[in-house]
């Protein structure tokens, strides 16, 4: 049986090790569902048994979805590091995007989907409406 993720690179930034926490929730989700998950936490070397990445620049890999689970003022300080990676989607997960880092996605070219990226019942690749550069 064909997995979802079929081999696809995820950063999961802000992975958590706390089970309860989306940033976990959805790295086991991903990782189950068979994406190559990629944790980004500088606190932790290992999450849930997979290697975990100080930054995005520590990255083995570029990763071919971006979904980010930290707070605004983090998220902030990391939109110029994602749009360096070149990543075909980014999420900005809910609590993970404030006005003014959606203005800062806007002005650094980002096409960010603004929704909950988590993976079961990804697998209709319905996109969220709610996109940084849209009207």
């Amino acid at each position: 049986m064909k997995k979802e993720g079929n081999g696809e690179k995820i950063a999961i930034i802000g992975a958590s090790t706390d089970r309860a926490k989306y940033g976990n929730r959805a790295l086991r989700g991903f990782d189950m569902a068979g994406y190559d998950v990629l944790p980004v936490n500088p606190n932790y070397d290992e999450i849930e048994g997979i290697k975990t990445y100080p930054d995005l620049e520590s990255l083995p890999d570029k990763p071919d979805i971006i979904s980010v689970y930290t707070p605004p003022k983090v998220t902030l300080k990391l939109v110029s590091q994602i749009a360096e990676v070149g990543a075909k989607e980014i999420y900005f997960n809910p609590g993970s995007a404030d006005d003014e880092v959606k203005e800062k996605a806007r002005e650094s070219g980002l096409d960010v989907l603004y929704g909950c990226s988590s993976a079961p019942g990804r697998s209709s690749r319905k996109r969220p409406t709610n996109r940084a550069n849209s009207p």
